[in-house]
């Protein structure tokens, strides 16, 4: 990626439904440009989809969270695996330290989280797991 194609990326990241031509002036470059860039970023896997935002009063019920996870042994391909088959799972980060995976954690409701938490904490090579709330989020 070039630095077009991270002001690209930005744009979009702000505002995913604007013009290829709105994108074109604002980046100073045809809209053919933008388009093939575009495509291009699309094609490679850079750009994986496009999303909207919506007013925090509507998600007021969802409960979101991050799910700490250690792992016995050399289970880490296989938990991973398994985590990714669980719908209220929206992102697997592996990292270091104490903890192997995280997993970021979305749900209707506590009831629905807590069902999330007893089935995850049953897959076969988990050791165990910490689990905190998010409770409010500030976008940067």
């Amino acid at each position: 990626m070039d630095d077009l194609d991270r002001s690209l990326v930005a744009l979009l990241r702000a505002d995913s439904r604007q013009s290829a031509a709105g994108l074109a002036a604002k980046l100073k470059v045809s809209r053919g440009t933008v388009q093939n860039r575009m495509d291009r970023l699309l094609a490679r896997g850079v750009i994986q989809g496009f999303t909207i935002k919506t007013r925090p009063e509507l998600e007021a019920q969802r409960v979101r969270a991050i799910m700490c996870i250690a792992i016995d042994g050399e289970r880490s391909q296989a938990v991973t695996r398994a985590l990714a088959g669980f719908p209220e799972v929206e992102a697997i980060h592996t990292t270091n330290g104490r903890w192997d995976l995280v997993a970021e954690l979305d749900t209707g409701s506590l009831a629905e989280f807590s069902a999330a938490l007893d089935r995850i904490r049953t897959i076969e090579g988990i050791a165990s797991t910490e689990t905190s709330i998010l409770l409010a989020t500030q976008k940067m």
